[in-house]
């Protein structure tokens, strides 16, 4: 990996067959779904993106949401071959879908193949029924494994995600779970902390009183710290909090994000960065599916669109940069570095390290991201 930033698309797919109680992605249930106008809105959006980044040269197209393996692959085709014929694909372009175990069929999944996916992430999230079931999860472990066989059988890149902390889960749980894990695990997969976000079920059960047994910090911790000395003894590094690959296997569209790189955002809700004439752009479209769709047929699927000053610009680099191990370059700014020095001042152990003229969090600091980021950025 080098420092130049990269280029993406994101297309954000909104619906999904039920919303998990601990999701607060921009997710929607629908019973009926016009996918001819979702497909015209698509291309119309990357027609007009493509417009003003004429030039660029596209790494990676990634499907998010929602459920995108609930997509027709024929509306994945569609928007996979306007991206190549309005930007420059790159020689090896990275083309992610994600998709849940309920939603995948053998004959869908080599349709997106033909489509040009080269890369699917499968939402297994636990590998016991009980646990699924809290989770608010449709599959069950068995087919969340099957998914997971088939993708392999498919795609040549695939990952996995899985939560812990869960509730009532131990730290002897989760390390029979990551083990087991490890043994169909391929060159990458996504290892989550459960937490409660505001506006999800869980936030308002956990409110109540009713979100029972969830571990507490010092176990949380030792799960972290568990999850990163398995992962790294299977060979797969953590190259970002909660990402692990074998080197070279990363997430090339995720990279994008966390090195400050431009991507066209598109799709309810789907946010974008971009750098027109020096200035570099925080673009966000409309939430509700319906609002989105309108926008477009208006002309334009964007609500915001706001330009960032250079000190939202540094924010930005340091809160997405310190998520990767190899860290950022050190910014230059002074007040950066007098809050680096108190930092590594208020332990015993340095929490973030400077050598090479890069800035990144030592091992003691990775699991205080949050609070380091506090501190940083006060």
């Amino acid at each position: 990996m080098d420092d130049r930033p990269g280029f993406g698309l994101y297309v954000h797919w909104p619906f999904c067959q039920a919303k998990c109680p601990y999701c607060d992605f921009n997710s929607h249930v629908s019973l009926k779904i016009d996918h001819s106008a979702w497909v015209s809105a698509y291309l119309s959006e990357i027609k007009r993106l493509g417009a003003e980044t004429e030039g660029r040269v596209l790494e990676s197209v990634f499907f998010g949401g929602g459920t995108p393996s609930l997509m027709a692959p024929e509306t994945v085709d569609a928007i996979v071959r306007e991206a190549r014929s309005v930007w420059k694909p790159s020689n090896n372009m990275e083309i992610t879908l994600e998709a849940n175990p309920t939603s995948v069929e053998a004959g869908k999944f080599r349709a997106f193949r033909d489509a040009g996916v080269n890369r699917v992430s499968v939402g297994l999230q636990a590998l016991n029924d009980p646990d699924l079931k809290a989770l608010g999860r449709l599959h069950s472990a068995a087919e969340g494994r099957r998914a997971f066989e088939i993708a392999q059988e498919t795609f040549d890149r695939v990952s996995f995600d899985l939560i812990y902390a869960r509730q009532g889960q131990s730290l002897r749980d989760w390390r029979e779970e990551l083990g087991e894990a490890l043994t169909f695990a391929a060159d990458h997969l996504s290892l989550y902390q459960l937490t409660v976000e505001p506006g999800t079920v869980f936030a308002e059960r956990f409110a109540r009183g009713g979100l029972r047994g969830l571990p507490d910090e010092d176990v949380a911790a030792d799960m972290y710290a568990l999850t990163q000395d398995m992962t790294r003894a299977a060979g797969l590094v953590g190259y970002e909090t909660s990402n692990h690959a074998v080197p070279g296997a990363e997430s090339r569209h995720n990279l994008i994000y966390w090195e400050n790189g431009d991507w066209a955002g598109i799709g309810p809700g789907a946010h974008g960065r971009l750098t027109l004439s020096g200035a570099r752009y925080a673009t966000e479209a409309p939430r509700a599916p319906g609002a989105w769709l309108k926008a477009v047929r208006d002309g334009v699927g964007q609500e915001e669109r706001t330009a960032l000053t250079s000190e939202a610009v540094t924010e930005e680099k340091v809160m997405m940069g310190l998520r990767l191990a190899r860290g950022i370059p050190l910014p230059s700014d002074q007040v950066i570095s007098d809050k680096i020095n108190y930092i590594n001042k208020l332990t015993d152990n340095a929490l973030i390290d400077t050598a090479g003229g890069r800035m990144r969090l030592t091992e003691a600091g990775r699991p205080l991201l949050n609070a380091v980021l506090r501190e940083l950025l006060a």
